[in-house]
């Protein structure tokens, strides 16, 4: 899937169309709310700062996704490389093709692990009608990732790993990657945290994130650390993941 400009952000209010209409009813009852009752000023002051939280929540989205570097990869060390790689995403893949770009010569694999029965976002089911996988890409459940021991370079997971909401199933899930690294492999994982910035961006919305402990918790039972960790823009995560042990 190619990436427009501004398609970041169209296809956030696509995808999550439900939440942006809750809230434009929230902005027009309150209105009407506050024309009934002229004598209180709280039913406009919250109808503002509803309709300033969604523009808020749309502006800080368009930035992350369309303006930022994060598809840009350029972030990635240059001594970064790998024989063997493999992207995997939650139903949703708009970084492979860009991967592939960047490592033309590496032997490349594409793995989802959607499961409507357990990752039931509504969000995921209508971007992968809009957008499917490729033919190409490697259908695998979180307790069976297909790949053989110490074979693997590179592992992304690029805003994909708090799809699996379960922390049991989510150490599982990185225990077999961890298993998986070649001696120098690297797991590459971008996410937002639960925290103050992604607070102020989405208000309520992160809540679907996870927090920096949190992962923190699952690397360590998985018997990975971290090798680096920086920021892509204040509101995206990078943990460079390695074996316990493995030099850097």
């Amino acid at each position: 899937m190619e990436k427009t400009r501004f398609s970041g952000v169209k296809n956030i209010v696509r995808f999550n169309w439900h939440y942006y209409l809750i809230a434009s009813i929230v902005v027009l009852v309150l209105l009407l709310c506050g024309y009934f009752a002229p004598d209180t000023l709280i039913f406009p002051i919250l109808a503002i700062l509803t309709f300033l939280a969604t523009v808020l929540s749309l502006a800080v989205s368009a930035y992350i996704y369309d303006f930022s570097p994060l598809y840009e990869f350029k972030w990635l060390d240059t001594r970064f490389t790998g024989n063997r790689i493999v992207n995997i995403h939650a139903g949703f893949d708009e970084t492979s093709y860009l991967l592939k770009r960047r490592y033309p010569e590496a032997q490349f694999s594409m793995f989802d692990f959607y499961d409507p029965e357990q990752h039931t976002e509504v969000s995921i089911e209508r971007a992968r009608r809009a957008f499917p996988p490729p033919s190409e890409t490697i259908k695998v459940a979180t307790s069976n990732i297909p790949l053989a021991k110490k074979s693997t370079d590179i592992i992304f997971l690029i805003l994909a790993a708090h799809e699996i909401r379960k922390q049991k199933e989510r150490v599982s899930f990185f225990k077999s990657l961890s298993n998986s690294l070649s001696p120098a492999g690297k797991i590459v994982v971008i996410e937002h945290l639960r925290d103050l910035n992604n607070f102020v961006a989405f208000n309520a919305g992160f809540f679907h994130f996870f927090s920096r402990n949190s992962w923190m918790t699952t690397f360590r039972k998985a018997n990975l650390e971290v090798n680096t960790e920086f920021k892509i823009t204040p509101f995206l995560s990078v943990f460079i993941l390695q074996n316990n042990g493995d030099a850097s």
